[in-house]
């Protein structure tokens, strides 16, 4: 059965070891944390938290996991920037380190999954954008594959598991670009699992949900729980979007998924306690549906 966690995303205005006991007192199982700016700054790192973080997650028994989605950590102004797709090599560079960095934190953490993504390309095209030059396809692949080939070698030397996230808007957004990703970096991306954020794939229409999760359960190392209205990237409460959660649920249970189920609210924090407690609240009813008595404990 996979463990039911939380985004600290959603969480911003909580400090690290406080979202923690937090989301304990609630019930999670996990935490998944996003470092940025402030307590957890992976750019600036206070040894104290992070050995606060490794106490309590011993001690309430909450795994932890490490995302890399922090909007303005590496750039004041530019949201997400820069990213692994940028045409600057030094650019492209701040990202990698700043991944390295995430995995060191994870291996500190005991944490073992990181996620990550491409970024959106300044081209402004995506991978399955045939309306683009191929070349110009070509080149921002290349840009991604040499950046990632350095991540994973530092990830297997870590002991951790990367775990990539198709992202609307991004130059991969949809699990088939994930997949052509695998093929072009041949055995270097043996290593590199999927996050699966459920969401996304209403965005994209990758549905049903279900099925999706099915076809990719292979690879699947890391889940993102958020309902979304059908074509819009906005993350939203469960039942207030067009998620089938239950047969989401449903074929999680079914390919036997055992890692983290994260939800992901990051509009939500300004009422962080009461959105988590409302999710918890929301997926053990909805688990309960599905298969009666698999969300006891």
């Amino acid at each position: 059965m996979f463990r039911l966690g939380y985004n600290t995303n959603g969480l911003a205005h909580h400090r690290p070891v406080d979202a923690l006991r937090l989301c304990a007192d609630l019930g999670y199982a996990a935490l998944a944390l996003t470092p940025d700016v402030g307590p957890l700054d992976p750019l600036d790192l206070n040894p104290r938290t992070v050995d606060d973080l490794v106490r309590w997650s011993d001690e309430l028994g909450i795994e932890l996991a490490v995302e890399t989605g922090a909007r303005f950590v590496l750039d004041a102004q530019r949201k997400h920037y820069p990213t692994l797709v940028e045409v600057d090599a030094e650019a492209r560079a701040r990202r990698v380190d700043f991944l390295v960095r995430s995995i060191d934190l994870a291996q500190s953490l005991g944490a073992g999954v990181v996620s990550l993504w491409a970024g959106a390309a300044p081209e402004g095209i995506t991978a399955e954008d045939e309306s683009a030059p191929p070349e110009l396809r070509e080149q921002v692949w290349e840009r991604l594959c040499g950046g990632l080939r350095a991540v994973l070698e530092h990830a297997g030397q870590a002991g951790v598991q990367l775990a990539f996230e198709p992202e609307p808007g991004m130059f991969i957004e949809r699990p088939a670009g994930y997949l052509e990703l695998l093929e072009r970096l041949g055995g270097d991306g043996d290593s590199l699992g999927l996050c699966l954020d459920v969401g996304h794939l209403v965005v994209t229409g990758d549905l049903p949900v279900g099925d999706m999760v099915r076809a990719v359960a292979p690879r699947l190392v890391h889940v993102h729980l958020d309902d979304v209205p059908a074509g819009v990237h906005e993350h939203r409460m469960f039942g207030t979007g067009d998620l089938d959660l239950d047969d989401t649920l449903s074929a999680l249970i079914e390919v036997g998924y055992d890692g983290m189920a994260a939800v992901e609210l990051s509009r939500d924090s300004h009422r962080g306690a009461a959105a988590a407690a409302e999710a918890l609240d929301y997926l053990l009813q909805a688990l309960v549906r599905v298969r009666p008595g698999c969300a006891e404990g």
